[in-house]
């Protein structure tokens, strides 16, 4: 076990666990309270998918500029900057639920600002990794840990945002998440480095990120475990775009039981998270790798069918095992390879990947959940997950190698 959170021998990294932990539970909190509240305002499946796509569409076009600017300042002072914007996101809903006065539209323009936010506060977290430790042989640990951070937060923020949300309503839920952000803000603030010195900027931000892009599409390995993120997160997740839908209209378990089912997945995330992050070799990532990009969709695809909560708990648990499993290892693999200086403008291509397809993922599930029906969506998602990643993983001739490698 102590290997498993030997990056929490470093003081920045200890700070930095504790802080974001608290902060990602209320995150989630949030999150379930904000998919719940634009389903009871509109009741529409395709309303859920379009609040998620005004959220993530900025990063399409801001996450890799953001990771070059990254690459130039002080990754700490993105990231302050950063979360101060994503807590008064979070307090402005909290005042507009409190106030009755929260509509659907305010929700989506609020989460297309906290999509701007993120655009910087993501690559630089991603790459600010490498300075909260001490010694380099700990940094694959570090960033198994930061999934363990998501994950923990995917336990216990839907959960406790499930209660809130039954008991006191959606504001509550939001000032949560808007009082989280203080510990993260915290730690940052009492995190030691050395003084930062300015790179001067010899290239133009579309310069270096015309080179970040070029030297992904020259590595063929790490741009093969891209596309596999990539595919996974374009199709794999329609049902926690359509989760509320399903929790209300499938399985009829209501607030506490959409808590439930999203605390599921975290609990099998966060399983799924210590597993990347205790010693293996080279080898033994290769085979999690593959495990986890099978047995994530594999579970999804079951949940489909289920209209038993107990089942769809199982599946959920299973599906996040195999998510984290599959992406913590590629975003080892890939921290593992890239150098120091391109570090910001690859996270973000990487990151990219996840976010930049969220829109077109969030407006195909609302879609389709509205035209096939919430179970027929989710399973038509997940197949085309199943059948890429087997293509992808059993075919690439470049991952072959690097499974070779010592």
């Amino acid at each position: 076990m102590p290997a498993v959170f030997a990056a929490l021998r470093h003081r920045n990294y200890r700070l930095w666990f504790i802080g974001q932990t608290l902060s990602v539970i209320g995150t989630w909190a949030q999150s379930v309270a904000q998919g719940w509240v634009v389903y009871q305002l509109t009741g529409s499946k395709f309303a859920l998918g379009s609040v998620q796509f005004f959220g993530t569409i900025p990063t399409l076009f801001l996450m890799v500029p953001g990771g070059a600017l990254v690459d130039r300042l002080s990754k700490r002072n993105v990231v302050l900057v950063a979360q101060v914007a994503m807590m008064l996101q979070a307090f402005t809903l909290a005042l507009l639920a409190a106030t009755g006065k929260l509509q659907a539209w305010h929700v989506a323009v609020l989460a297309a600002c906290n999509g701007v936010a993120n655009s910087f506060d993501a690559p630089a977290r991603q790459a600010m990794a490498v300075e909260l430790i001490d010694d380099r042989r700990d940094l694959m640990n570090a960033v198994a840990l930061n999934s363990t951070i998501l994950n923990t937060g995917r336990v216990l923020g839907p959960a406790i945002g499930g209660v809130i949300l039954a008991r006191f309503g959606a504001a509550l839920c939001f000032g949560v998440n808007g009082l989280s952000f203080v510990a993260v803000l915290a730690a940052l603030l009492a995190m030691r480095f050395p003084p930062f010195k300015a790179k001067a900027a010899a290239e133009s931000i579309s310069a270096q990120v015309r080179a970040g892009v070029s030297y992904i599409w020259r590595n063929e390995t790490i741009r093969t475990m891209m596309v596999l993120a990539g595919v996974g997160q374009l199709f794999g997740f329609f049902h926690t775009v359509l989760m509320p839908a399903y929790a209300a209209d499938v399985l009829r378990v209501g607030e506490t039981g959409l808590g439930s089912l999203n605390a599921a997945m975290g609990v099998g995330a966060l399983i799924g998270s210590l597993l990347v992050a205790s010693p293996t070799s080279p080898t033994t990532k290769h085979a999690l790798l593959r495990t986890g990009a099978i047995l994530f969709p594999s579970s999804v695809l079951a949940f489909s069918m289920s209209r038993s909560l107990e089942f769809s708990l199982l599946c959920l648990a299973l599906c996040g095992v195999g998510f984290v499993a599959q992406n913590a290892t590629v975003n080892t693999l890939i921290q593992a390879a890239v150098p120091d200086e391109l570090r910001g403008r690859v996270m973000a291509v990487y990151i990219l990947m996840f976010f930049g397809s969220s829109p077109f993922a969030s407006l195909m599930a609302g879609s389709l959940g509205q035209g096939v029906g919430v179970r027929a969506a989710i399973a038509m998602g997940s197949a085309v997950t199943l059948a890429s990643a087997y293509l992808i993983l059993f075919r690439s001739r470049a991952l072959e190698r690097e499974q070779r490698q010592p």
